[in-house]
Formats: C-alpha cells, sequence, structure tokens
C-alpha cells in the first residue's frame, strides 16, 4: 500500500497550500536531524519532506490524488495540471508518461521552504560583552539558552527592551468576515529566550548585547538577512525569572504583525554559591574534628575576597548557620542595600576509627 502523504502531513485531502504550508513548518523544526537525535526522526524527516514536495506541488498533487503513489511514481498516464515548487526529479515523455522519483535529500526541501538548510546556526551572538562601571566582557553569557525552533524562524531583534511579564501565545493569522472588510491580523507568538548572567554581574549591573538576524522584505517580496544588536540593560539585583521585552522586532513579514523578542535573566550557575533572593548562601565542608573542637573558616565572597568566620568557641551541628551581613546581592527596588552570605556547614565524618580512638571518644563524649 503507498504513502499517504495527507497523514505524514497530518492535514485532511482538501488541504490549501497555506494549511501545508503550517503543517510542514511544524514537521520540518520538530523532526530535523541537527534537532531531534530520536531513533526514527531522519527518517520521519525525511517521509515529511518527499510528502510536502508532492503536496506543494499542484501537478504531482492532482496526479497523487487519482493514482496514489504508485501511479506517482510507477510512470502511468495522467492530466495536465501546473508546476508548483519543488525539488523532486520529474520526467515527461512524448507519450504523456509521468514519472516521479523523491531526490532523497530532506535538506534541500527544508532550504528551499526556509532559506536555509540549518536554523540552528547562531540566531543570537553575543557582543561586546559589559558596558559601562567598568566590568569586562561577559564570557559564557549565552551558554544554556533555550528557544522554539519554530518562533526563532518567524522571528528576530530590535533595540532596548522593556521589562515586563509574559506574552499571549498568539501566532501569525489573518481574519476576514463574510462581508469582506479589512483583515485583522494577528501578532506572532513572542519568541522567548533565556541568557545565563553571573552573580558577579547581577551584583553590580551589566549591560548586555545580543546580536541577532531577522528577515525583511521589500514591496517587490524580495527578502534580505537584516542584523540587529539588541541591548539589554540588567539592573543589580535582578531576579532570576525576570524578563526584558523588544517590542514587534521579528522577522517583518507582509501580512503579519512581527512578534514581541523577550529574554528571561537566569542566574549562571556558581563555583561557591548558590541564590536565596538576595542572599548568597556558601556550603562550607568541613572535618568533624574541627566541628567539635572548633575552627576559622575561610569563607569567599563574591568580590573574590576571603573572609574569617570565628567558629573556635563552639561545637557546629549541621543545622549551624553563620550570616555575614551585606555580602550577598542588592536588594533589586533598593539597590543601596544588600542581602547577606549565609554559610552552611557540611560535616565530613570519617569513614572508620580505631578502637583506641573510640574507647577515647567514648570517654570524652559520654559525660
Amino acid at each position: 500500500m503507498g504513502k499517504d502523504y495527507y497523514k505524514v502531513l497530518g492535514v485532511a485531502r482538501g488541504a490549501n497550500e497555506d494549511e501545508l504550508k503550517k503543517a510542514y513548518r511544524k514537521l520540518a523544526l520538530k523532526y530535523h536531524p541537527d534537532k531531534n537525535k530520536a531513533a526514527g526522526a531522519e527518517e520521519k524527516f525525511k517521509e515529511i519532506g518527499e510528502a510536502y514536495d508532492v503536496l506543494s506541488d499542484s501537478r504531482k498533487r492532482q496526479i497523487y490524488d487519482q493514482l496514489g503513489e504508485e501511479g506517482l511514481k510507477g510512470g502511468m498516464g495522467a492530466g495536465g495540471g501546473g508546476h508548483g515548487p519543488s525539488a523532486g526529479s520529474t520526467q515527461f515523455d512524448p507519450s504523456g508518461s509521468f514519472s516521479y522519483t523523491y531526490h532523497g535529500d530532506p535538506r534541500a526541501t527544508f532550504a528551499q521552504f526556509f532559506g536555509t538548510s540549518n536554523p540552528f546556526e547562531s540566531f543570537f551572538s553575543s557582543g561586546g560583552g559589559s558596558m559601562g562601571q567598568g566590568m569586562g566582557g561577559m564570557h559564557g553569557g549565552v551558554d544554556g539558552m533555550d528557544i522554539d525552533l519554530e518562533s526563532l524562524l518567524n522571528g528576530g531583534g530590535g533595540s532596548r527592551g522593556r521589562m515586563g511579564g509574559s506574552h499571549a501565545p498568539f501566532r501569525s493569522q489573518t481574519f476576514s468576515n463574510s462581508r469582506g472588510s479589512k483583515e485583522q491580523q494577528v501578532q506572532d507568538t513572542t519568541i522567548e529566550k533565556e541568557i545565563q548572567i553571573p552573580l558577579e554581574d547581577i551584583a553590580k549591573g551589566v549591560d548586555k548585547k545580543m546580536k541577532i538576524s531577522r528577515r525583511v522584505y521589500d514591496q517587490t517580496g524580495s527578502s534580505k538577512v537584516e542584523e540587529k544588536v539588541l541591548t539589554i540593560t540588567v539592573k543589580p539585583g535582578w531576579k532570576a525569572g525576570t524578563k526584558i521585552t523588544f517590542a514587534r522586532e521579528g522577522d517583518q513579514v507582509p501580512g503579519k504583525i512581527p512578534a514581541d523578542i523577550a529574554f528571561i535573566i537566569r542566574d549562571k550557575p556558581h563555583k561557591f554559591f548558590t541564590r536565596d533572593g538576595s542572599n548568597l548562601v556558601y556550603r562550607c565542608s568541613i572535618p568533624l574534628r574541627d566541628a567539635l573542637c572548633g575552627t576559622v573558616v575561610q569563607v569567599p565572597t563574591l568580590d573574590g575576597q576571603t573572609m574569617g568566620v570565628n567558629c573556635q568557641s563552639e561545637v557546629i551541628k549541621p543545622t549551624t548557620v553563620k550570616r555575614l551581613q551585606g555580602y550577598g546581592l542588592p536588594f533589586p527596588k533598593e539597590p543601596s542595600r544588600k542581602g547577606d552570605l549565609v554559610v552552611k556547614f557540611d560535616i565530613q565524618f570519617p569513614d572508620r576509627l580505631s578502637q583506641s580512638s573510640k574507647d577515647i571518644l567514648f570517654d570524652v563524649l559520654g559525660k
């Protein structure tokens, strides 16, 4: 039994061109081998490409609707029809016979549709590093980013953003009423991207520059890729989850309202600290001997210094907490004030003890 190309794309047999494009866009991005590493994804990607290659061409689709896959590929005669964009191989002979063979390269179909064979090339890239306050460049400032690629290929850049909440998830659509009134455009889904900011930059504030590429169309329908730099001003003490939105900076496609682009601030994992609001938490590992007999603990600070915390006159328990006031992060709404550096303890127990050590501890701790 031949392939059901309509079923492959998940559309009805009467699907129009826009419905075919929408279905192909969604599935091609979902199963693109550069994104989806699951078993069978590459074969599925090829199957989707072939289905779209056939159904987007009016002549191939007409023959397929009449004769199925076998008739399309088996060289059977078929009636006339228009020719749509296609990358498959189509052969005719004087007798009117028709034979179709898919070229086998779904990336070529993808490139023809999207204008690129690789949607995972760097769309966002850091540029210029930090600005102002004498701060150095951002290293790894785009690590751990995540973005919906379907939105990515429909969105792009801006200038300075505004802080705000989430946006309603609308995708570009066009509506008209039965009386033929003016079409109403609906904005594309907001493109959201997470950026990781080091705690050192959260403490002082930083301007983060992001270079993006977006597609711009002129009145003739021709398009070009335009690069733009967005400046994200991260204020001292901003909490993880803070969102900065650049309004209508997505692809400028005729008939669509460009998508907003939103950057979501995340804390970059730190070597020493975790964050608890405006407090920093440092977990200090000490041996059982020091916990029982007392010690001076050396605690690192966010500015690269070391503070000595005197614990010589007490027994340190797993629940013991020390606080260095004012060594945390600024309060977002009152950056002149800072939270605390909270020191918690992990007590390391020995793997084994000699009998003589046990006897001594029994005598001492038993009192």
